[in-house]
Formats: C-alpha cells, sequence, structure tokens
C-alpha cells in the first residue's frame, strides 16, 4: 500500500486567552508575541523537511488565520467547520474556577453530557468530518491536491482526530492538545491512515 498526499492538522499558536487560561471558544482574539513564536517554529520544522503546501485551511477566527500564514506564507482558505467548539455561556470561563458542570464535563469528556448551551462534541466530529470527506473527494479527481495544511483550535482539532480514527472511541476528548502542537495523516487507495502526532512545542495550560 503506497501512502501519499499528507494532510497536516495543527492547532493555533498560543493567545492572551490562553495564558489566561481561559475558555476561548468564539471570541476572536490574536496570537501574542509567544505565539507568533511557536508559529514560526513549525514553519521552520516544515521547511526544514521540504514540505510544501498545495492547499491552506484555517478556521476563520483571528489565532487561527494568523498561524496558518506564518507557517504557509499563504493566505488560508477559511472554512467555519474548522471554528473552535461553541461554548455558550461558558465562554471566557476561568479554568482555575471552572463551573461544576464543566469541571464534570472535562474530567470525562466521552462519559459526562455537555453542558447546556454547549455545542456537542457529536457535532463537532460531524462539521469536521465534513470538510475531511471535501478532501477525500478532491483526491479522487484530476489536480488533485498534494500536502494540505489545517489549521484549527483544540476541541475541534480533536474532532478531527476522532473522525480518522474512529476505533479511538473517545479517547482524543482527554488527551492534551498543546499550541502549535502538529498532527499528521496519510492517504493511501482512497482512505487516511491513522493519525500521528509528530511534533510538540511543550506545554502550554490554556484551551
Amino acid at each position: 500500500m503506497v501512502e501519499r498526499d499528507f494532510i497536516y492538522i495543527v492547532r493555533h499558536g498560543e493567545t492572551a486567552r490562553n495564558r489566561e487560561r481561559r475558555l476561548q471558544g468564539r471570541s476572536d482574539l490574536p496570537l501574542n508575541a509567544g505565539g507568533r513564536a511557536q508559529a514560526l517554529r513549525v514553519r521552520e520544522y516544515f521547511l526544514g523537511r521540504g514540505i510544501h503546501f498545495d492547499r491552506v485551511y484555517s478556521s476563520p477566527l483571528l489565532r487561527a488565520v494568523e498561524t496558518a500564514e506564518i507557517i504557509s506564507g499563504a493566505a488560508p482558505l477559511m472554512d467555519t467547520r474548522l471554528l473552535e467548539m461553541d461554548y455558550g455561556p461558558y465562554e471566557g470561563m476561568s479554568l482555575a474556577d471552572p463551573a461544576p458542570e464543566v469541571k464534570l464535563f472535562f474530567s470525562d469528556f466521552s462519559r459526562n453530557p455537555e453542558p447546556e448551551g454547549m455545542e456537542s462534541l457529536a457535532h463537532v466530529v460531524e462539521r469536521t468530518g465534513a470538510l475531511l470527506e471535501e478532501l477525500k473527494a478532491l483526491s479522487k479527481g484530476p489536480g488533485a491536491p498534494g500536502n494540505v495544511l489545517i489549521v484549527t483550535h483544540a476541541i475541534a482539532m480533536k474532532g478531527l482526530l476522532e473522525y480518522l480514527t474512529p476505533e479511538s472511541h473517545g479517547s482524543y476528548w482527554s488527551k492534551y492538545i498543546g499550541n502549535c502542537s502538529v498532527y499528521a495523516a496519510g492517504f493511501a487507495e482512497g482512505e487516511y491512515t491513522r493519525p500521528r502526532e509528530i511534533l510538540t512545542l511543550g506545554y502550554e495550560p490554556g484551551v
């Protein structure tokens, strides 16, 4: 089986709200200096390996767009399916002192229900997976894209990974994914291969 046409999935770089350990969700905040430095490190990682991108997608939120532009050197195609999970009334909440229902949910994503007003994890998987299916369809036609960069957010990224790995049974929800962490998945014989983490820049406490 010959593997080809990798997709690279990246979480955006750090923002001030990440540093403050607050739920960021759909809030549209720019990268801070640390986040821009993280994105530059990812850019250097790819350039050092001769990896260039034929297509670049990002969430329309500024922190994702900036990260995509720094890494790829190109303006991304913005796709709302890559938006972060909608935290509803919990947007901006401090993770140092979360509401009891949020603390319960975060203690075991796959077994505890989302608090009322939050987007469901099932919907996150559905919408992010729809983009992956479009890319799969493109790969079968003339002018198929080669390397694809996707820049998104922590929970949305986990949704993509869950879609790519249904046998994980929700294990990605509780996995820590730091700012500018990178996962790659191959494409072989019409199907995606299992994603793997290829770069992590270390611990960052925000989500």
